[in-house]
């Protein structure tokens, strides 16, 4: 009974919709981001979310799957990713009906913009732009649409059956046994302001760009992974979390003073 009841929730697991980074990997980049907001941004976000950090804000829409209304069960599972083929250059166009993860910034950007917008909903599209920004930086959340952005791929890691885009969302990071605040700050440490005025793009298209051309060099030709992977993609994997960091709050700083 108790090997079904594995094997049972293992299956529904596999079948899940997929996570963005997990809950570290949004912490980390929630928490380099609240280092570089404006003293504008900063109060505005305040002004909404309290006391409330980035850090904690980032993970809103991730917990909230297990939430049964509608709008989180059905409405806002797309929102957590885009499908770009490779060779191809991302449109609003090719956002399919339900929506993505491009067209929920675009309407959350809209509702933080507008003071006319119940709070509520202003703290919801504070809580979504910061996930989904994170969620553009992992390169398979911006899939290429053959493969469920690696959920159908297959690998090990130390001998531990998973799939690339597990691998990517926690298996990394949590193998580096940090804190989301001790790497938060170990990488924080290793951003120079020469770094923060290149990455401080507010332009989707660029870190989509980013994301798809890493994508294309993360697939593995053998799927058994261990160290070896592990420092092949430190420096990648390390990059996008900082990028994200620094464009959330480049992001935030963009909205709250236009």
């Amino acid at each position: 009974m108790l090997i079904r009841s594995l094997l049972t929730a293992a299956a529904i697991l596999a079948a899940s919709p997929a996570l963005a980074w997990g809950p570290n990997g949004h912490r980390i980049t929630g928490a380099i981001a609240d280092e570089n907001l404006s003293g504008l941004a900063r109060a505005n976000i305040a002004l909404l979310i309290g006391n409330e950090t980035l850090a904690e804000a980032s993970t809103y829409p991730d917990e909230q799957k297990s939430n049964p209304e509608p709008f989180w069960q059905k409405t806002a599972s797309p929102w957590h990713y885009v499908t770009v083929a490779s060779g191809i250059t991302y449109k609003p166009s090719m956002a399919p009906p339900e929506g993505d993860a491009m067209t929920a910034l675009t309407k959350f950007t809209a509702t933080l913009r507008d003071p006319k917008a119940p709070i509520k909903d202003r703290r919801v599209a504070l809580r979504f732009i910061v996930h989904i920004i994170g969620d553009l930086h992992q390169p398979l959340h911006v899939g290429r649409g053959n493969d469920r952005g690696g959920n159908e791929t297959p690998v090990s890691f130390f001998n531990r059956p998973t799939n690339l885009h597990s691998l990517w969302d926690t298996g990394l990071i949590d193998n580096e046994k940090l804190s989301y605040s001790e790497y938060a700050r170990f990488l924080s440490r290793t951003i120079t302001p020469r770094d923060i005025v290149t990455w401080s793009d507010v332009r989707p298209a660029t870190w989509m760009t980013e994301s798809i051309k890493l994508r294309e060099a993360i697939y593995p030709a053998d799927p058994k992974l261990s160290w070896g992977y592990a420092y092949q993609q430190h420096d990648a994997l390390e990059g996008r979390l900082k990028r994200a960091g620094i464009r959330i709050a480049a992001y935030l700083n963009w909205v709250f003073a236009t």
